[in-house]
């Protein structure tokens, strides 16, 4: 995306205090503008017509001994600011992240399959399946090692949150104690590691723990998989598990799901892929919705991405079985997506 405009650090301080060019900084901004509209197959809808528009500031700077930091703050349509992050990276030891916005740590691996497009259950169907996010799915640290440490084309992360509730506090602020899922959660870890020492070769996996004060046990979660590059196709697999333990046998729930995608960028401007998401909902209680019988959710879609400038247009054909791992009829859905993405 094009920036629209840098503004100096050294000339916004102005006569408050004296930057030497070693610690200046620039910020930037870019942003986008997307419009869609979705049909569904048999099923009544309101205004098929959405958009959203969002701005990313991007701040950067170096200190003396060499190291680089990087702020982002990025504010989607209609919403406060929804993702921040602040990078320190340093000659040695590697980066450290601050992140509020997702993303990180194990929720790096929700979804790596390649696509022209969205993730398979991304294209505004609903499906609403359940994809690993451990702690790096909340407001978290994240420190990637530096490359001095690890072998060539080896890339480990390790992500820490003290509190994997899901707030996004202000400076000085904490989350508090409400008496919902933030009082079951402990602190929790991730690990992940990327390999991609083969040309074209990416192998990824991670683990993931939160501990849960008050509930039957700890919830885990892992991932692993890989994708494969070779001329202008791209081939990925992937499988994941996430143990939910509940505060009982009636609240207890296990997910696992298995993705594969395949991508073909025709030339520098046009793609397409197809690719499908399975994940079955391992229900050990005998309630009504679920009966102790393990129900699968099934996303599919098939996508065309033309990119011109910088503007893309999107087409995606889509289906989703068993949406939110329920199995009657209005959980069955068939539609498409066009999608117009401005950036700027």
């Amino acid at each position: 995306m094009n920036k629209l405009s840098k503004i100096g650090v050294s000339a916004l301080c102005g006569s408050l205090a004296a930057v030497s060019s070693a610690n200046a900084g620039e910020m930037s901004v870019s942003g986008s503008a997307s419009m869609t509209w979705v049909s569904l197959d048999e099923v009544t809808t309101g205004n098929p017509l959405g958009i959203a528009t969002g701005m990313t500031f991007s701040g950067s700077g170096e200190l003396d001994n060499g190291t680089t930091f990087t702020v982002s703050i990025a504010h989607t349509h209609k919403n406060v600011y929804s993702v921040s992050a602040i990078s320190l990276t340093t000659p040695t030891l590697g980066t450290f992240v601050y992140d509020e916005g997702g993303g990180t740590g194990l929720d790096r691996l929700d979804d790596k399959m390649p696509t022209a497009w969205e993730e398979s259950d991304g294209t505004g169907l609903g499906a609403g399946l359940q994809t690993v996010g451990g702690a790096g799915n909340s407001t978290d640290i994240e420190w990637t090692v530096g490359s001095d440490f690890m072998p060539d084309g080896l890339t480990l992360r390790v992500a820490y949150a003290p509190h994997p509730d899901g707030t996004k506090n202000s400076k000085k602020g904490t989350g508090g104690e409400s008496g919902g899922a933030e009082v079951m959660n402990g602190s929790g870890w991730d690990v992940v590691v990327e390999y991609t020492g083969v040309e074209g070769f990416n192998l990824f996996g991670g683990y993931s723990e939160v501990d849960q004060v008050s509930n039957l046990g700890d919830r885990e979660a892992m991932a692993l998989g890989f994708t494969y590059a070779l001329g202008g196709v791209t081939f990925g697999y992937q499988i994941s598990h996430d143990n939910t333990p509940g505060v009982d046998a009636a609240t207890t729930d296990a997910y696992d799901n298995n993705a594969w995608g395949v991508s073909f960028a025709v030339n520098d401007d046009l793609s397409i892929s197809y690719g499908t998401h399975e994940s079955t909902k391992e229900n050990s209680n005998g309630t009504a919705t679920g009966n102790g019988i393990d129900i699968t959710t099934e996303s599919k879609s098939f996508q065309v991405s033309y990119t011109m400038g910088g503007a893309s247009l999107v087409f995606a054909q889509s289906e989703v079985d068993n949406s939110k791992y329920a199995t009657a009829a209005a959980n069955q859905t068939e539609g498409r997506t066009v999608a117009l993405t401005l950036a700027f």
